[in-house]
Parts: structure tokens; C-alpha cells; sequence
């Protein structure tokens, strides 16, 4: 007669429904009780002992017992049901698309336990292949989550992402330009027309983001140069918000207030009057948001509806400017393009667009609260010194 295994020592049996040997222990207990159990399954006693003997050893280790059946997939599920609470409803959109794109239907069916670093290198080494290094990237970075979330959960024992390498892409993304003068006088002149004119002068003048721009408020505007305490401050705009998740800039140093050239302060004198009007035309239909730019009712601007705006404007403008190939965000790289042409010495660049990493930008906005920065803005206005005596 088979002597019973004692209690800890886990269990061996045969599965009729399976036609295995399933080797079988209990690893804890769910707060209603209910047991939590390993098993691992093999066509032989032999094998199944085997194997009982090794989730045994994990137990006697400390270490989890991984259930065999676990997969990518299931981990990719799991991560993105649970795992990304906080992000904005955007990134979470943009992590399933890529996650349910590339990820689950290459490796979703390999169990979790079995995946290697092999396996790894070489779904990427073919996503590489139709994709761009920066997508790779990120593709590399959301399964590395994905299997570290499963990890911490005693999914897996380890980590194998960590260890692979990154393959260089070979589809290349979409590379930024920038527009040369004669395009943007162009720009320029042909967004006159155009509701979205201050928009675009800002853009261009001051190197603002798009995302900044959305969120500008009136209360964040000075067209006088009369600041409380400080009268003969130049005429600025405080670059202190964006429509991203919670308001806030790209980073914290992206914050800055700069002075405006002239040429941007005649534009927003013109559009705040034609908001007035619009405000007037609109009725008890006006939502005041106090924004600088707004829709017809007051509400924010959709960013799918300031590009097709824009794109219009490219299309005025001529210069063989082709509207698909342009977003507002390539007025940033053209401010850029254009100060770094005239001599402007990269950190103060870096200053004007908010960028970080520069030793200008980390001496200066850790030490100031509310710099003007003018050296844009009178840039900008001897580039643009003709058109501006001629309004």
C-alpha cells in the first residue's frame, strides 16, 4: 500500500483529464482562504517527482514557485489592467496600441517562466527591422515593466529583459525641420489671415510648444510692460502651464517668462480684440476659460484642429512648403533654427524653449523664480525689423 505523503510535502498525482502526473504544493493562502497551489505536469512518475522535488526547493528557498502556465500575455493583460494607474488617458492608449501591437502577438503565447533573453534579442532584432530606434525603445522598455510588475507578483524569478540588448531601428522616424527665413516671413505674412495668426507669430517668435501655447491664459499675458512693483519690465508672457496631465509644463525647468518682440505683442493686441468680438457673437454660448486661444465658444483648442488650421496657412504661404509634411510643433525647431543662425549661442536657446541639461538653464531657474529672458525677443525683432515697420 502507497504511504501518504506528509503534510508540507506536497502532492503527486495522476490526471485522468490531462493523462499526466501532476506534481502539486501549496505556496499560500488567498484571504478568503482558499488555497494557492504550483503544479507542474510531465508524462512520467519519475519526471513528476522530479519535478515536485523543485517546487519544493523554491519553497525551502524562499524564492516563488512560477505557475507553469503563465504567460507574456497574461502578464501583458494583467500590467495594463492594473499596472498604470496615474497615467494620462493618452499614454495609457499609446501603451496598449504598442503593447497589443508588437508585444502579445509575438511572444503572448510563451509562458512567462520560459522566456530567455534569447527570445528577447530576437523579437526585437525583428521589430528593429520595420520600426524606428526610438520605437524599439520603447517597446523594449514596456515588456522590461511589464515582466517586472509579474516579478514583483511571483510571476517569475527574474528579470530577463534587463539583460538584452537594444537593436538600432531601421525604419527611420519623422525627422524634424525647421523652416528657413524666406519660408517664415512667408508663414508669417499668409497667417495673417488667419484666426490662427497670434498663434503662429508665437510660435515662431518666442519658440514656444504647442502644448504651452493651448494652455496660455490672459492672466499669464503682459502687452503693457507695467508688472505690480516693476514698471519698466518688458512686455511677457509667463510660460507656466500646458495642457498636459495636471497642468503642469514638460518639466519643472520648462517654466520661464520671456520677454515678447514686438511683433508678437501687435498680434495679441489684434486677437484679443477679435476674441472680444467672438465672445460678443457667441453669447450665453461663451465658456470663459480665460484662455489666450480658444474656439469659437471659448473652450480649448483640439490639437488635431490648430494643425489642420495650420496646415492651411502652409498652404498660402507657397515656398514648395508641402501643408502634410508640417506640424506646429516644426515653428519650435524653426525659432531654433533660426536664433542658432544668427549667432545666438546654444544655452541661451536652451534657455528661451525650456530645455534642461545645460549649465545656463540649471544656474539659472534654480535661482531665479521668474527670469525675463529678452534676448529672443530682440532677436526676433531685428530679423523681422521690416515687416514690423510695416504694420
Amino acid at each position: 500500500m502507497t504511504k501518504r505523503r506528509s503534510r508540507g510535502d506536497g502532492a503527486l498525482y495522476w490526471s485522468e483529464s490531462r493523462q499526466r502526473f501532476i506534481a502539486e504544493v501549496t505556496v499560500g493562502f488567498h484571504p478568503n482562504g482558499k488555497r494557492i497551489t504550483r503544479k507542474a505536469a510531465a508524462t512520467t512518475k519519475t519526471e513528476a517527482r522530479s519535478k515536485l522535488k523543485e517546487l519544493l526547493q523554491h519553497l525551502e528557498d524562499g524564492q516563488p514557485a512560477e505557475p507553469g502556465n503563465y504567460t507574456v500575455g497574461d502578464a501583458a493583460r494583467s500590467w495594463l489592467d492594473y499596472g498604470l494607474s496615474g497615467r494620462s488617458r493618452s499614454t495609457v492608449e499609446n501603451y496598449w496600441h504598442h503593447v497589443n501591437g508588437h508585444i502579445v502577438p509575438y511572444l503572448g503565447r510563451k509562458r512567462l517562466r520560459d522566456l530567455s533573453v534569447e527570445d528577447v534579442d530576437v523579437w526585437l532584432a525583428d521589430r528593429a527591422s520595420v520600426l524606428s530606434t526610438r520605437t524599439v525603445r520603447l517597446l523594449h522598455s514596456l515588456l522590461g515593466r511589464i515582466v517586472k510588475y509579474a516579478e514583483a507578483r511571483d510571476k517569475v524569478r527574474r528579470n530577463v529583459v534587463a539583460l538584452s540588448e537594444i537593436p538600432a531601428g531601421e525604419a527611420a522616424g519623422r525627422p524634424s525641420k525647421s523652416l528657413t527665413l524666406e519660408q517664415a516671413r512667408a508663414v508669417l505674412s499668409a497667417s495673417e489671415r488667419s484666426s490662427l495668426h497670434a498663434y503662429i507669430v508665437l510660435s515662431m517668435l518666442i519658440g514656444a510648444r504647442t502644448e504651452e501655447l493651448r494652455a496660455l491664459t490672459w492672466d499669464h499675458v503682459d502687452l503693457d510692460g507695467r508688472r505690480p512693483g516693476n514698471p519698466s519690465s518688458p512686455r511677457s508672457i509667463s510660460v507656466w502651464r500646458s495642457v498636459r496631465e495636471g497642468g503642469d509644463t514638460k518639466t519643472r525647468r520648462s517654466r520661464r517668462t520671456l520677454a515678447l518682440p514686438m511683433r508678437c505683442v501687435v498680434a495679441l493686441r489684434l486677437h484679443r480684440l477679435r476674441q472680444r468680438q467672438a465672445k460678443r457673437d457667441a453669447g450665453g454660448a461663451w465658456q470663459e476659460h480665460g484662455l489666450v486661444f480658444a474656439s469659437a465658444v471659448g473652450t480649448p483648442l483640439d490639437s488635431h484642429n490648430v494643425r489642420r488650421a495650420f496646415r492651411k496657412v502652409v498652404r498660402e504661404a507657397g515656398q514648395g512648403l508641402v501643408p502634410a509634411q508640417w506640424t506646429p510643433r516644426e515653428l519650435r525647431h524653426s525659432f531654433v533654427s533660426l536664433m542658432s543662425d544668427s549667432g545666438v549661442p546654444l544655452e541661451e536657446i536652451a534657455r528661451l524653449v525650456g530645455h534642461s541639461g545645460t549649465a545656463v538653464t540649471e544656474s539659472v531657474y534654480r535661482k531665479q523664480i521668474r527670469p525675463v529672458i529678452i534676448e529672443g525677443a530682440s532677436t526676433m525683432d531685428r530679423l523681422f525689423e521690416d515687416l514690423n515697420r510695416n504694420r
